[in-house]
């Protein structure tokens, strides 16, 4: 019991120290150029699309039922994952149907306990995954945000309109989160449709309080009459104290984050190492009798 125990504890060191260092918001963070994929990483490994489209149609309907067909869209374009969402629910159907029977193989017999945890586990793992991603692109686009407003403003400062210098920035820029939502919008608007309508489309699609706070602003410029290189001079301030706030935010977190990994893998281990030959001499008898003695 005692070996299950000090097993289970060192797994959990070791995981949280990888995810430490390997984090998704680690070496992107310090470079913030992430790679302009049209498709995910797990979905570049593996063609999702030929192997769950025949799954689709039905998917498509069972979500029609259950009206999961909205919420799973909207986050599937803030994750800029390239699946439709009945592909996406087909993942999920496939996932929960595997680790179930994985569940009833494992375990040798039929525990209705363990097949509800795999149904559960493979339910939950593209959730996750999903999760993942928009928490790591939305890191990307907040610390992006000033720069690029710093770059539309002298953009805009030279004589560019709006549109013109978000597509000087997203051709001469390395591609990158923000400049692919900035491409949404264009394509939005050469399609016809007004640029406040596209901006305030990409704040919800984004959730992100700089993008948002980024919107508004163009939106209440456009509004009163307001130069646009005016407004943007004002975004470059707020996005990078917002930022300065993120930060300091994020530090302020850290010695709560700290205490789990604290309490339950690092001081276990010490009172083992420490307490382990006191309690095995105690058992032994030899303390008393050195105490005796």
């Amino acid at each position: 019991m005692i070996l299950l125990v000090i097993f289970i504890l060192l797994s959990l060191s070791v995981i949280m120290i990888w995810q430490g260092i390997y984090a998704g918001t680690g070496f992107e963070a310090r470079g913030i150029k992430l790679p302009a994929t049209s498709k995910s990483g797990f979905a570049q490994k593996i063609n999702l699309r030929k192997i769950f489209g025949i799954l689709a149609p039905l998917m498509h309907k069972i979500m029609e039922k259950l009206r999961l067909s909205e919420s799973i869209k909207m986050r599937l374009d803030a994750s800029h994952v390239r699946l439709a969402p009945a592909e996406f629910f087909a993942i999920k159907i496939f996932l929960m149907i595997a680790f179930g029977v994985i569940s009833i193989v494992a375990t040798g017999k039929f525990e209705v306990l363990y097949i509800i945890i795999g149904l559960a586990a493979g339910y939950l793992l593209p959730e996750v995954y999903l999760n993942q991603q928009i928490k790591r692109r939305k890191y990307a686009i907040a610390r992006l945000l000033p720069e690029t407003v710093d770059l539309l403003s002298l953009c805009v400062e030279a004589g560019l309109d709006f549109a013109t210098a978000v597509g000087w920035i997203i051709n001469k820029v390395p591609s990158n989160p923000l400049l692919e939502e900035f491409s949404f919008v264009l394509e939005e608007i050469k399609w016809g449709k007004p640029r406040t309508q596209a901006l305030k489309d990409m704040s919800k699609r984004l959730n992100i309080p700089e993008v948002s706070s980024f919107v508004q602003t163009l939106v209440q410029a456009e509004r009163m009459g307001t130069p646009v290189a005016e407004a943007f001079a004002i975004l470059s301030e707020d996005t990078r104290a917002q930022r300065f706030q993120r930060g300091e935010r994020i530090a302020l977190q850290a010695p709560m984050k700290i205490l789990i990994p604290l309490i339950f893998c690092i001081l276990p281990v010490i009172g083992i190492i420490i307490g382990g030959p006191i309690f095995l001499q105690f058992m032994g008898g030899n303390l008393l009798k050195g105490m005796g003695g």
